[in-house]
């Protein structure tokens, strides 16, 4: 029984097995690729270089659009060339890259999701308190928490998954490597430890989950009781593109991990990781610029100011 090191080569799960729908697969990720780096990369640009911007809500909104670059880089850039030059492999050291870089951003992106909920629970419901429980230290501390929680779950993850024998082959049954689809690889009776870190990441997850539901019950009461209908809009511009953001991400990956194991089939797993890996950075970036005008002011400013230098 090889074990995960000795095998040279993963096979990926391709997309299809026809020359032109690969090459359309190819220029569809391409614009959703090019889309998430744009749209992410002006939210950094704008909140860096935007003095009104640099406020814990866009400090950490700033945190989350480097996420996402990096989420939606670690996988479609490889799953793009497979399609392009019309091939299934990657590397092995390629394959436990991925699956450390793709743990680790999902599992910040979780955690600083949580931060977030935090802020705008603050924000609202007891905002006499808000400079002292987020000053500037206090959210470098989170998002420095977040990031570092991040990289711990991605050694542990990777470091247990990729020590475990193989006896299934090399073939993924998804499009790019992770956690779950190389454990159906290994032997029967040899994955259970890492099952059982599997298990503490759900009840984690779990966690973040409730709290950001509670917070977010928490702040449609205080919402609701504000006496003006202008504050209540303001309130909801604030809190509703994160209250998105965090659905679509949670929903889909705790569907695409927790769903009865007798409706599971390749083509389900396919559009499941694309939604919870693909979709949400290229549609972070329009949602919460979508509602919000102090971006789109900011953002306005910028780009007025690069035309007249020019």
């Amino acid at each position: 029984m090889p074990n995960s090191s000795s095998m040279t080569v993963f096979l990926l799960l391709e997309f299809a097995d026809t020359r032109d729908l690969q090459l359309l697969h190819f220029w569809l990720f391409l614009g959703i690729y090019l889309t998430a780096l744009l749209g992410n990369g002006l939210i950094i640009t704008t909140v860096a270089c935007d003095h009104r911007l640099h406020t814990p809500m866009y400090f950490f909104l700033l945190n989350l659009a480097l996420l996402d670059l990096g989420t939606i880089s670690t996988t479609v850039p490889k799953s793009m060339a497979n399609s392009l030059w019309d091939t299934r492999a990657i590397s092995h050291p390629g394959c436990a890259a991925q699956v450390f870089l793709f743990t680790f951003l999902m599992s910040a992106e979780l955690y600083l999701l949580t931060v977030m909920a935090y802020d705008r629970y603050v924000a609202i419901c007891k905002p006499l308190h808000y400079g002292t429980l987020l000053g500037s230290r206090a959210c470098v501390h989170m998002a420095a928490a977040a990031w570092g929680s991040g990289i711990l779950h991605a050694v542990l993850h990777t470091a247990n998954t990729f020590s475990l024998p193989l006896c299934q082959g090399n073939a993924v049954d998804q499009f790019f490597c992770e956690v779950p689809q190389i454990l159906k690889l290994s032997c029967s009776d040899a994955y259970l430890r890492e099952v059982a870190v599997l298990v503490v990441s759900a009840c984690l997850t779990f966690g973040c989950f409730v709290f950001i539901v509670l917070s977010y019950g928490q702040i449609f009461r205080a919402v609701l009781r504000i006496p003006s209908e202008q504050g209540r809009h303001k309130a909801f511009s604030t809190c509703l593109p994160h209250l998105a953001v965090a659905s679509l991400f949670v929903s889909t990956g705790l569907f695409a991990y927790l769903k009865p194991p007798s409706i599971s089939s390749p083509s389900l797993e396919l559009v499941l990781a694309v939604l919870y890996s693909v979709v949400p950075p290229a549609m972070n970036p329009l949602i919460y610029s979508m509602r919000n005008h102090e971006i789109k002011d900011a953002l306005r400013k910028l780009m007025t100011g690069y035309f007249q230098k020019q």
